[in-house]
């Protein structure tokens, strides 16, 4: 059986499955992304972390790791350097998401330098927006997923379909993918493709310290918390001490418990110093594994899947 997607997502990105990495701060950088950029998906390395030195650094590996495309992001609510949009020109990428801000800021600077560009949103509203502002896809974000969120959650369930049937562009779906079975189910919603994000992160080239893959793998469906519905960026994370004494609290904001913490539970391993952004796929996850293995396993499986419904359901 073959395991090629000729798509739109496909044939934009140049790659051989429609499967992107997400762009996660300090964990999507050349060791993660080279990794899902050699199975045949999408690595991305990320600018939310601020840290552009040492990303222009991450890109820089990408070159002895991988020959494969790669992309980058824009996190446009963490990363205020002017010089931005520059910067990822200037990195020579032919792919960049933007994310957590106005899709009309940087779109027709990113592509009238050539690249191909998809912007991350959570409602139809800002579905519409960024296809008004002349994006060449979208990433569809339910509030399953893990990490900043609208404080209106919209669960990928409701929310693919809704934007897909009024939209013309393609679509990577994220929130709760995992495996070939989320990625049937997306397609049948009107995506193109997927995202991973928690897979990724309990995947084996995860940069992050052990102690957090192995609360992934042990965590049950209902082990992650909604923060901040007051304010915005909300937040899903992990349960721990530290996240549930901030699950139902409306005064305090819940980025203060990343400001100045979020490295010693990333790379030490204090899982209640700072907040594991996770999302509720997590129950489904139980071992760590190889990125190639995951991307391999998730297509094949998907093919089979929509064979056999194909098989079952249609003359």
């Amino acid at each position: 059986m073959s395991t090629t997607f000729p798509n739109r997502v496909t044939e934009m990105l140049g790659v051989e499955l429609p499967i992107v990495q997400a762009p996660m701060g300090w964990i999507a950088r050349a060791q993660l992304a080279s990794a899902v950029s050699n199975a045949g998906g999408m690595g991305i390395i990320e600018t939310s972390s601020g840290e552009l030195d040492a990303v222009r650094g991450e890109i820089a590996k990408m070159a002895d790791l991988t020959d494969k495309p790669f992309g980058v992001n824009i996190a446009q609510a963490f990363v205020r350097d002017p010089d931005i949009v520059q910067f990822v020109i200037d990195q020579g990428v032919n792919f960049v998401t933007t994310s957590a801000g106005n899709p009309t800021k940087y779109t027709s600077t990113l592509k009238d330098a050539g690249l191909t560009v998809f912007h991350v949103v959570p409602t139809l509203h800002g579905a519409l927006k960024a296809v008004e502002a002349g994006v060449d896809g979208l990433v569809v974000e339910g509030g399953e997923g893990g990490g900043f969120k609208n404080p209106r959650d919209v669960a990928l369930m409701v929310l693919l379909p809704l934007i897909a049937s009024k939209v013309d562009v393609p679509i990577i779906a994220a929130g709760g993918m995992i495996d070939g079975a989320s990625m049937a189910a997306a397609l049948a919603l009107g995506a193109e493709g997927i995202q991973m994000g928690t897979r990724m992160v309990s995947a084996a080239e995860s940069p992050v310290h052990d102690n957090w893959k192995q609360s992934i793998v042990e965590a049950a469906e209902t082990d992650t918390v909604f923060l901040n519905r007051h304010t915005s960026p909300a937040l899903r994370a992990l349960r721990t001490e530290r996240s549930e004494a901030l699950e139902y609290d409306t005064e305090t904001n819940a980025m203060s418990a990343l400001a100045g913490t979020a490295l010693d539970l990333y790379f030490g391993g204090d899982m209640n110093s700072s907040l594991a952004l996770t999302g509720q796929v997590a129950g489904r996850i139980d071992s760590v594994e190889p990125v190639a293995d995951i991307l391999q396993s998730c297509a094949a499986e998907c093919r089979e899947i929509l064979a056999q419904l194909a098989g079952r359901y249609t003359d």
